[in-house]
């Protein structure tokens, strides 16, 4: 998909491709200056889209996103940061996902309307940050001490964490939190 993305940005005379990275976390420490970061909110990473998105302080950002996944808290996180971040549906035409970048790239706004119709009904992640830390580390196979000993917290309060990332997902296991956790694109 991100070949096939920059192929059709590249044939456009007055678009750059500069990069093309595999993590999320790639994309804070690349140095190449882009005017528009064009992401994936499935990208995997240790750093979630929405904090991406954040800490991305200069370049205009252009999230495409599955229209099914628009419902996800993440989205509505998403389009709480417009106009600087803009929502495209995945099944948009290569014209549109053109049109897209060049209007992010000056700084206008970019939304899907039944994207962020659909983000507005969505709800919020119950998570905080700290608990959608540890369920990423969790992810990764990492067990509470190993998580407690990262995170300069007690093997007690990491297990604290879990229990209530099991209750506000209503998860059985942290393996079914993770999933419901991704699913609702909390982490």
């Amino acid at each position: 998909m991100r070949g096939a993305l920059a192929a059709v940005l590249s044939r456009e005379t007055d678009l750059t491709v500069v990069a093309e990275l595999e993590r999320a976390d790639d994309v804070l420490t690349s140095n190449r200056g882009p005017h528009v970061v064009i992401l994936d909110p499935l990208l995997p990473g240790d750093i979630g889209i929405e904090e991406l998105c954040r800490r991305l302080a200069g370049p205009g950002v252009l999230i495409l996103l599955e229209r099914d996944e628009a419902s996800s808290p993440l989205a509505l996180a998403l389009l709480r940061q417009a106009p600087r971040v803009g929502l495209l549906a995945t099944d948009a035409t290569p014209d549109d996902l053109v049109e897209a970048v060049r209007q992010v790239a000056t700084g206008k706004p970019v939304l899907d309307i039944e994207l962020a119709m659909a983000a507005l009904r969505a709800g919020d992640n119950p998570l905080t940050d700290r608990e959608a830390e540890v369920l990423r580390m969790v992810r990764t196979g990492a067990t509470a001490p190993e998580i407690a000993r990262a995170l300069c917290l007690s093997a007690g309060t990491v297990r604290n964490y879990l229990s209530r990332i099991l209750s506000k997902t209503g998860a059985r296991s942290r393996i079914d939190a993770i999933r419901k956790a991704q699913d609702a694109g909390w982490i």
